[in-house]
């Protein structure tokens, strides 16, 4: 995370039965991946370490997905088909929040970075990242 002041966004899917909380700064730099999944549904990754997510509402509708490793656990609604955040493979212990799903008004500026998750391997040849400062 940048070293300004963290503080709480608020965020969910479409139909708001899911509902969650992230600290993280009010400047966020985000991820854009062009691997199969994400460039489908333009998930733009804001990761976050478990300790600063929370989720508020809707465990009961959220579906579970996997592919491939089958380490990342990427949660729908099974209302309004959202994926608002999940378990991303690059950081299985704490979860990568779609920046489409937050809330507007706490965000004050968003860095796009472009990632190659098409060659996923390249990227974390350690078989994972780390968290941002």
């Amino acid at each position: 995370m940048d070293e300004e002041r963290p503080v709480k966004h608020t965020g969910g899917c479409h139909c708001g039965r899911v509902r969650f909380e992230v600290t993280a700064p009010a400047n966020i730099r985000v991820s854009e991946c062009n691997c199969s999944i994400c460039s489908k549904s333009g998930h733009l990754h804001l990761i976050v370490p478990k300790d600063r997510f929370r989720l508020k509402s809707g465990a009961e509708v959220l579906t579970i997905y996997g592919f491939n490793t089958h380490t990342a656990k990427h949660m729908f609604c099974a209302i309004c088909g959202i994926k608002s955040f999940y378990v991303p493979r690059s950081h299985p212990d704490g979860f990568s929040v779609n920046a489409r799903c937050l809330d507007p008004g706490t965000v004050q500026s968003m860095t796009i970075e472009p990632f190659n998750g098409k060659e996923w391997e390249k990227q974390y040849p350690q078989g994972r990242g780390e968290f941002p400062k």
